[in-house]
């Protein structure tokens, strides 16, 4: 059956690559990526699926389905882009082998008795578009969650941390700063005070404990007492029980900002809350064995963990929902997701080859676990008892 998902995807390849392209060249930020939705449903609508956008009432969501059999196996799309940089993220590569993987699979559903979801998730990057579709019910039925995220290397048991994900305002009282600086309560002073307190405090941290952020509001004038700032901060941490210890100390620091200056203080969260990703083990070793019977070279086990691949939405779903994201790799020349340079190798030879062989590492997964009957029923029992 394997033969024959990848037979389909390799029939698919020139769409499946321009796709890839299409929308690496069109970036759009979080629950904005309307065209690149689209470009994903056309594909999968092409090829016989059942389609429903706006679902989760997110306009940039999308489920595609095909077939009917009792084990619901999801491939989560991804397609929001970074502000300034585009797909340094590879967004591009991960919808394109999701739709490939959906396709491959969609050739052997009834065979494998089967039911294929592609799951179109905006607003990864921020937004925490997969929590949100969570809460609506959307991986209700699914028995397993899959997708594949590009990287500068191949690994199959890719962890991440947990994210809070925070703006702090600070009002104070504007005033003249030269004639009559007395009367005011400077907000960009409570700003500094709190970001010395961080920085401080990140001599402290917990293992795994994060914090970064910046100013997105520093005042208005040199001349007048800021009335008005505001930071924008994650917090991450190896767990969710660690993220809320560095939030309790983290909000202290902030809360100090606002102490020392007389000024007040709000915090407010942007995006849901991430969790760490935790990667189902008999997925992961199927997916392992797939990629290294591809002739890649993944990470040896005991340096995955090593290598968290910073905060992604794909964790709380991976807490309900047996899942993996493993990373699939391609020549980056050096370069990091996060990073122009990234973003440019995502629509290289390498990146293509990734595209396809995403798509048939996660159809020849879901092909494993589909056909092993222990698996099988393992997978279904825990739909029922959800």
């Amino acid at each position: 059956m394997t033969t024959e998902a990848d037979r389909v995807i390799e029939a698919a390849s020139d769409e499946l690559i321009g796709l890839s392209h299409s929308i690496h060249a069109e970036p759009e930020l979080a629950f904005d990526e309307h065209r690149s939705a689209a470009k994903v449903v056309e594909v999968l609508r092409g090829a016989g699926f059942e389609i429903r956008t706006g679902i989760a009432d997110l306009p940039t969501a999308f489920d595609a389905r095909f077939g009917s059999g009792d084990l619901v196996i999801g491939i989560c799309a991804e397609y929001d882009a970074l502000p300034g940089i585009g797909h340094a993220c590879g967004h591009n590569i991960i919808a394109a082998s999701a739709a490939g993987a959906g396709l491959g699979l969609a050739a052997i559903a009834d065979a494998l008795g089967i039911t294929v979801r592609v799951i179109g998730t905006p607003a990864e990057e921020t937004g925490g578009g997969k929590v949100l579709m969570l809460e609506h019910g959307v991986f209700d039925d699914v028995a397993a969650a899959m997708m594949v995220h590009p990287g500068p290397f191949d690994i199959t048991g890719a962890t991440s941390l947990a994210l809070a994900d925070i703006a702090v305002t600070y009002e104070g009282r504007e005033a003249h700063a030269s004639a009559a600086p007395e009367y005011g309560r400077n907000a960009a002073d409570a700003a500094t005070v709190a970001q010395v307190a961080i920085g401080l405090l990140r001599q402290h941290l917990l293992p795994g404990q994060q914090i970064h952020g910046i100013v997105s509001d520093g005042g208005t004038a040199p001349n007048i007492v800021p009335a008005h700032t505001e930071l924008l901060y994650y917090l991450r941490a190896a767990t969710a029980d660690s993220l809320a210890d560095l939030s309790e100390r983290a909000g202290n620091c902030f809360t100090a900002g606002a102490l020392a200056t007389g000024c007040t203080h709000r915090i407010r969260t942007v995006s849901p809350t991430y969790t760490e990703l935790t990667p189902d083990p008999w997925l992961v070793q199927a997916y392992r064995e797939v990629i290294i019977g591809m002739g890649r070279a993944p990470l040896p086990v005991e340096e995955e963990g090593a290598r968290p691949l910073g905060s992604t939405d794909m964790g709380n779903v991976t807490n309900v929902v047996p899942g993996i994201h493993p990373v699939i790799g391609l020549d980056s020349g050096g370069a990091v997701t996060h990073q122009a340079a990234f973003a440019a190798a995502c629509v290289t030879e390498s990146a293509d080859r990734a595209v396809l062989d995403g798509a048939r590492a996660l159809a020849a997964t879901a092909v494993r676990v589909a056909t092993d009957a222990d698996q099988r029923d393992r997978l279904l029992e825990g739909v029922a008892r959800r």
